[in-house]
């Protein structure tokens, strides 16, 4: 089924995509400054966007792992073949998130 694909060209996107989610993650999040005395709301926005930043870069590590998980299976033969039942991933499933690492039935939870 992968022999459907451009697999180079998806390397290439793998690739510049986990370019993009590593410069993401070496970027400082703003730590919290001297609070001052009389504006609750700005201190908690302030806290608010860290939380929200924190967030956002959990989901680039997560995000990241999945790339390169889908990376290794490109150079080990498995791209493509769903991680928990062992079948093809739909080549338009793969076009649309080339990390994909399950089928969309697995990925819905769906029974077998």
């Amino acid at each position: 089924m992968t022999d459907l694909l451009d697999l180079a060209g998806i390397r290439a996107a793998l690739a510049a995509e986990a370019a993009n989610l590593r410069a993401s993650l070496g970027e400082p999040i703003e730590g919290p400054d001297q609070m001052t005395y009389g504006s609750q709301a700005a201190a908690a926005t302030h806290v608010f966007e860290q939380q929200r930043d924190l967030a956002l870069r959990d989901h680039e590590r997560a995000q990241l792992t999945l790339v390169e998980g889908a990376l290794a299976s490109l150079d080990d033969g498995t791209y493509g073949t769903c991680r928990s039942c062992g079948n093809p991933i739909a080549p338009g499933r793969l076009e649309a998130i080339p990390w994909a690492g399950t089928c969309i039935d697995c990925a819905r939870g769906a029974p077998r």
